[in-house]
């Protein structure tokens, strides 16, 4: 039984001769790798949380050109979200506006950490016509049903191909607002596909009600209307996995009967502060933006890729800021410094090869310098 995969992306990308290993198992890829990164619900500034998986999947973007593969990547944006429409209406804005601005502060902040541009970014309100569709499909399928405006996706099964067991589901559901308690589901692990919208909330006519699409279901018709049925690779913070990506992925694996959606996950660990997840909520964010007003963008984008490994949860401190800045430093120098040799830049992409063993890969670059030091900085983005 394929379903949503509980490992921290279990695959590997073929690309020609060369293999990029994520946790080992190789997945061939003939085109170009479809890679959809779930993107930010533009309500906030950027925090080191959201830098630090845009980072990773930047990197993971540039390995694969870097030994000769092509990469579409895809990055939301999910505008159409009820903490947008509270922040939105605190602020006396409409929701798109509001959207709007968070949006360009973000892609300021990532264009300063050298996230390359993507290739598509779709927007949640722009595509209400496939969340219905989707929806229907769903509903003609039997995955789904309405009651009182609201269609609910049929979600018994998902928590236990996620590998999480009821309780936790049920946690982690009320935790990202999908209201386990609400009496008219048929199951409290279904969600809302599309719900009815009330004075002063975003709502488009469609079947059901007057009403705006769940959070989990416009991921899923964005990456489908991109990229067709299945994904090559799904990028995302690791707080993501539960409900957002298993909903996701049942939702477009219920419609189209292919299966896996997506066939790699990369699930970045999350940013902590004091041993706390980092969140607006409990106010312990760090911002982008406020970092790069007094440090490098570089120095900042190094910290994030050597604070931890891609997949581990990392603890912010600003110590590890300094010594990001300061080894830096040593790699513009190893970089002035003249020879190398083609082992050893050899050795540095068969390390970002092994599941993007950045480390090594850096101490490779401080140790010989020349052209293998400019080689990892190109590729890392760190000139």
């Amino acid at each position: 039984m394929s379903g949503f995969p509980d490992t921290n992306a279990d695959g590997a990308f073929a690309t020609g001769a060369v293999t990029l290993g994520i946790a080992g198992r190789p997945i061939p890829v003939v085109g170009p790798a479809r890679m959809y990164v779930c993107g930010i619900t533009p309500y906030d500034a950027t925090h080191l949380g959201h830098a630090r998986t845009f980072v990773w999947a930047d990197v993971v973007a540039r390995v694969l050109r870097h030994v000769g593969g092509k990469v579409r990547v895809c990055r939301n944006v999910t505008d159409v979200d009820d903490v947008l429409n509270r922040a939105a209406h605190r602020s006396g804005s409409p929701y798109d506006s509001f959207a709007a601005v968070q949006q360009f502060y973000f892609e300021r902040d990532l264009a300063a950490l050298g996230v390359h541009a993507v290739d598509h970014q779709p927007r949640a309100h722009n595509h209400i016509r496939e969340v219905i569709a989707l929806t229907q499909g769903l509903l003609a399928l039997d995955r789904a049903y309405v009651r009182d405006g609201t269609v609910y996706f049929r979600g018994a099964d998902v928590p236990s191909r996620a590998g999480i067991d009821t309780e936790g589901a049920l946690r982690l559901l009320a935790e990202f607002d999908d209201a386990p308690e609400d009496p008219g589901k048929d199951d409290p692990l279904d969600v809302a596909l599309w719900r009815p919208s009330t004075s002063g909330e975003p709502a488009w006519p469609s079947p059901w009600s007057s009403g705006r699409p769940g959070w989990h279901a416009e991921c899923a018709a964005m990456a489908m209307t991109t990229f067709g049925p299945a994904l090559d690779l799904h990028a995302g913070g690791a707080d993501l996995r539960f409900p957002h990506h298993a909903y996701e992925a049942a939702m477009a694996e219920a419609l189209t009967g292919v299966r896996p959606f997506a066939r790699t996950w990369f699930h970045v660990g999350v940013v902590r502060r004091d041993g706390a997840k980092m969140a607006k909520s409990d106010g312990n964010l760090i911002l982008v933006g406020d970092l790069i007003q007094d440090h490098p963008a570089t120095a900042v984008r190094l910290m994030l890729l050597t604070g931890a490994a891609w997949s581990e949860d990392w603890d912010y401190s600003p110590g590890l800021l300094v010594s990001a800045a300061a080894r830096l430093d040593r790699l513009h120098r190893a970089a002035g410094r003249p020879g190398s040799s083609t082992a050893a830049e050899a050795a540095v992409t068969r390390a970002l090869l092994d599941d993007l063993d950045v480390a090594t890969g850096l101490a490779i670059a401080e140790e010989e310098g020349g052209r293998t030091a400019r080689l990892v900085m190109n590729v890392l983005a760190l000139g």
